[in-house]
């Protein structure tokens, strides 16, 4: 009798876990969430490049004080096609950030994205967001 309450109890469990997973959308023990993405290129129009200790003040100026709960930064190469046709290929930032869902997501965002844009002369910051799993 003993082993049948243990595996119903087990199985309750584990059917109770398998609806919040359905319900979520997410596996067990992650939690849904929106990311965001967002690309800076380092190249100035006119001439120059962005440098650490410039990418690391607007960092510090501009995007942490929007989004306090933590990012991530990597360095990457991006590359797309200019007006002529050809390949501009640039070293870019990434800059990663599970969104807190406070309501200003999106403005806070485009904040950092025209600040950029405006103190690097860059034509523009490419955002991509997208529905993730997550967990801390």
């Amino acid at each position: 009798m003993r082993r049948i309450l243990i595996a119903a109890a087990a199985t309750v469990a584990a059917s109770t876990a398998g609806a919040a997973s359905a319900a979520t959308g997410c596996p067990v023990g992650l939690r849904p969430a929106t990311t965001a993405e967002v690309f800076f290129g380092q190249d100035i129009v006119g001439g120059g490049a962005v440098s650490d200790a410039d990418w690391r003040t607007f960092l510090a100026a501009e995007v942490s004080p929007r989004f306090p709960g933590g990012l991530t930064v990597a360095d990457v190469y991006g590359q797309w096609r200019g007006p002529k046709g050809i390949f501009v290929k640039e070293p870019s930032k990434a800059l990663f950030i599970v969104l807190a869902h406070r309501g200003d997501d999106q403005r806070r965002l485009a904040l950092v994205r025209d600040a950029y844009k405006r103190q690097f002369r860059q034509d523009s910051v490419l955002l991509v967001e997208q529905r993730a799993c997550v967990s801390f």
